[in-house]
C-alpha cells in the first residue's frame, strides 16, 4: 500500500434507493432483492471531491441547458493520454460521444454493411454481441486461448482462419474485460498486422486503460500504419466512477475513418453530451493522477486479499490475478456441478450477485465475474458468503 494516503477507499456508502443499477436493479436482473451485489462494472467508491466540486460549481447557476465542448476539455484529454500513456493526439483526432457502447454500435454501422462480419474475442463483455446483431451483422467468434494457470492469450491462427471477404471489423477490448489482460505491444502488433493485411478496421475499446497494473500500450500509438486502421473508444467513466454522466470520446488519426464515424454518430444523436459529463471529464483528467495511483493500489490489494482468502480457506474457485481492471474472472470448474446449479447456489444460498459467465460467450461456462471495487471490509463479507458453499 502507499504511504500518506489522500483518498479513503474504506468508506462505505449506502447506494440503495438511489436509482443505482447495481443495487436497485437486483430484483429486475436476478429475481431477488436480498443479494450482495458484486456484478455491475462500476465502483462502490465515492467519486473524488475534485470532480464533485466542479459539478457543484457548474450547478450553482441552477440552469441545465444544452452544453458545448471547449478547447480546455480537449486539452485535458490530450494531456492525459500523453502523460499517462505516452500517446500523442490532437484535438482534430477526437470526437465527443455519450458512451462507449453506443459508439461501438455506431462503428459497426459506419464501417460495415448489413450481413458483414464482426470478429469478437470471447469471453467478452455482453453488449458487444448485441451491438453486432442489432445492426444485422454476423458475429464471428475468435476464442481466447487459456493456459493451465488461467492466463489468456489471443489465438491469432484461429482468427486469421476465420476471415472472409465479408469480415470488416475486429472488436478489440484492451485491456480485456473480463479476463483482465493487458495486451503486450508485441501481441497488439501481430493482431494489427493481420487486420491491415485483410483491410479490417479495428475498434479498440480502451475504457479500462487507466486501471492497469503493468504497462499499457494504446493500440493506435504503435505506428502510423496501425493508427490508420484503428478507431479508439474511451471514457473517464470507469476510472473515476462517473459512468452515469454519459461522456466518452472516439479517437482516430485517420480523418476519413473518423468522418465516417462522425456521420453515423450524428445521425444517431450520440454526440450530445450530458451537461455534467463535460465538467467531470475535464476535472478528472486535469486533477486525477494521484487518485488513480491510490485507486490502483487499493484495488490490487483487494485482488490479492481475495486470492489469499481463497487459498487460506481452500475455496474451490480459481482466478488469474488480472493485469488490469477491478474485475475477477472466477473459474468454478473444480466444482462438480453444472453451470446453472452453481448459479442457483450463488443466488439462493450464498446470496451474492455475480455476472453470469455464459453471457460473455460459450467459453464462459462455469465462470462468473466478480467486482472487487468496494471496501475491503465489504469484500470480506462477500467472500465469507462464497466460502460457505464452495470449500474443497
Amino acid at each position: 500500500m502507499l504511504d500518506n494516503i489522500e483518498y479513503n477507499f474504506d468508506e462505505e456508502i449506502n447506494r440503495k434507493n438511489t436509482n443505482c443499477a447495481k443495487y436497485d436493479g437486483l430484483k429486475k436482473y436476478f429475481g431477488y432483492e436480498d443479494l450482495n451485489p458484486l456484478w455491475v462494472a462500476d465502483m462502490d467508491f465515492k467519486t473524488p471531491s475534485f470532480i464533485n466540486d466542479e459539478i457543484i460549481k457548474a450547478a450553482s447557476n441552477s440552469l441545465y441547458g444544452y452544453s458545448v465542448d471547449t478547447p480546455k476539455l480537449y486539452a485535458s484529454i490530450i494531456n492525459w493520454q500523453k502523460n499517462e500513456h505516452n500517446w500523442e493526439i490532437k484535438q482534430q483526432d477526437i470526437f465527443m460521444i455519450n458512451g462507449v457502447v453506443p459508439a461501438y454500435s455506431a462503428c459497426i454501422e459506419a464501417f460495415s454493411e448489413i450481413g458483414d462480419e464482426v470478429i469478437v474475442q470471447t469471453p467478452i463483455y455482453p453488449p458487444l454481441f448485441k451491438c453486432v446483431t442489432a445492426n444485422e451483422r454476423k458475429v464471428v467468434v475468435n476464442e481466447l486461448k487459456k493456459d493451465e494457470f488461467g492466463y489468456y492469450t489471443m489465438d491469432l491462427e484461429d482468427l486469421e482462419s476465420k476471415i472472409t471477404p465479408k469480415t470488416k471489423i475486429l472488436a478489440l477490448c484492451s485491456p480485456h474485460n473480463p479476463v483482465g489482460r493487458v495486451w503486450s505491444k508485441e501481441e497488439l502488433e501481430k493482431l494489427a498486422n493481420i487486420c491491415i493485411k485483410h483491410n479490417i478496421i479495428i475498434v479498440s475499446d480502451e475504457i479500462h486503460s487507466d486501471i492497469t497494473f503493468k504497462k499499457f500500450t494504446p493500440l493506435a500509438s504503435i505506428s502510423k500504419e496501425i493508427a490508420n486502421q484503428t478507431i479508439t473508444l474511451n471514457s473517464a467513466g470507469k476510472t473515476f466512477n462517473i459512468a452515469g454522466l454519459n461522456c466518452a470520446y472516439a479517437i482516430s488519426k485517420n480523418e476519413e475513418l473518423l468522418n465516417k464515424f462522425k456521420k453515423i454518430a450524428i445521425k444517431r444523436e450520440i454526440h450530445s453530451i450530458n451537461f455534467f459529463g463535460y465538467v467531470s471529464t475535464k476535472a478528472a483528467y486535469e486533477k486525477g493522477s494521484l487518485f488513480v495511483k491510490e485507486l490502483k493500489s487499493y484495488i490490487m490489494n483487494n485482488i490479492l486479499f481475495t486470492k489469499n482468502y481463497f487459498e487460506k480457506n481452500e475455496i474451490k474457485i480459481d482466478f488469474f490475478v488480472p493485469e488490469a481492471t477491478y474485475l475477477l474472472w472466477l473459474d468454478f470448474s473444480k466444482v462438480e456441478l453444472s453451470h446453472n446449479e452453481i448459479k442457483n447456489i450463488l443466488l439462493t444460498k450464498c446470496k451474492i450477485a455475480l455476472n453470469d459467465g455464459v453471457s460473455f460467450g460459450s467459453n464462459g461456462n462455469k465462470y462468473f465475474r466478480l467486482n472487487t471495487a468496494l471496501s475491503q471490509n465489504a469484500l470480506k463479507i462477500a467472500l465469507e458468503q462464497l466460502s460457505k458453499e464452495f470449500k474443497l
